[in-house]
């Protein structure tokens, strides 16, 4: 995938990995591949200064917690970043119906 394509959709698709359960930065960009199908394959260059645009913003915080003897951050939505992510779910359905409509190829009439 282009990375042009992904150019102001990478805070909303940061947020949804993170809902439902806390993960830490190599888990969010693990989550991000699985779920696209191996599609999105983004470096931690991009993954980690969007986090920390995000807490900066108030939509995830972050907590260390060691897991088998290492360090790590893990990042979860905060109500405000739940709030966020539903409108950008509501704008990414209108979107896609929107050019949807315009560059599917019309159904066949009888």
């Amino acid at each position: 995938m282009k990375a042009d394509a992904l150019r102001g959709h990478l805070d909303a698709l940061l947020l949804a990995v993170l809902d439902g359960e806390p993960r830490h930065g190599y888990a969010i960009i693990e989550a991000l591949q699985e779920r696209s199908g191996g599609s999105l394959t983004l470096p931690t260059g991009t993954v980690y200064p969007a986090l920390r645009r995000l807490e900066r913003a108030g939509y995830v915080e972050s907590a260390w917690s060691t897991v088998g003897g290492r360090e790590r951050r893990t990042y979860r939505l905060t109500s405000a970043g739940r709030k966020v992510l539903a409108e950008e779910r509501s704008a990414w359905q209108e979107f896609t119906t929107t050019i949807g409509a315009v560059l599917l190829p019309p159904p066949a009439t009888a």
